[in-house]
């Protein structure tokens, strides 16, 4: 499992380093400015930042057409989905002024599988999502702290998480559910 994504990861990229100029984020004041920007947008507008993302870096298979919008109206908050395929899905929470608040990712079957790649690449995409400074090398340096692709990786159990520019990345194996969870840090 974890040579596939280490490939599928270093394919997409090194294709990502080949056919985009790579300008790193900058850490200059700038996290405040990300968090709160990640704070408003809506669901439409995460739905295209994502596709955007799917887009600029040819991550074929994962473009989300509609979320399938669920409401909480006891909290006044609101939460979305989208499934991918049998295997992977996305869930997000929405805050009271119904921006997105929170972002997850679910990939279910057995963890000792390879997965060819779709689920990290899927994870990437939601680090740029959150990220318009990012490049596809930043959202593998997020993963890389987070640990997944580390060789003693339990793939029966795991947890790791990072924080960087106002969002907090966790990913965590039980129970053959992996899951991918970014949340902005109050």
């Amino acid at each position: 499992m974890l040579t596939a994504a280490c490939f599928a990861i270093a394919s997409i990229g090194m294709y990502g380093m080949l056919a985009l100029p790579s300008n790193p984020p900058q850490s200059s004041g700038t996290d405040q400015t990300k968090k709160h920007e990640s704070g408003t947008a809506t669901t439409e507008e995460f739905k295209n930042k994502f596709n955007a993302a799917v887009g600029k870096y040819r991550l074929n298979g994962l473009s989300i057409t509609r979320l399938n919008m669920k409401d909480s109206s006891e909290q006044g908050t609101g939460a979305f989905e989208y499934v991918f395929n049998d295997e992977l899905r996305l869930v997000g929470t929405l805050n009271s002024d119904q921006k997105v608040q929170e972002v997850r990712l679910y990939g279910t079957g057995d963890v000792s599988e390879p997965t060819g790649g779709i689920f990290l690449t899927a994870i990437a995409t939601l680090i740029l999502t959150t990220n318009k400074d990012y490049t596809y090398n930043d959202a593998q340096d997020v993963i890389q702290d987070i640990g997944i692709l580390d060789r003693d990786v339990s793939q029966s159990e795991f947890y790791g998480a990072t924080v960087r520019n106002g969002f907090e990345y966790r990913f965590s194996i039980q129970e053959d559910i992996s899951t991918f969870e970014i949340a902005i840090v109050e």
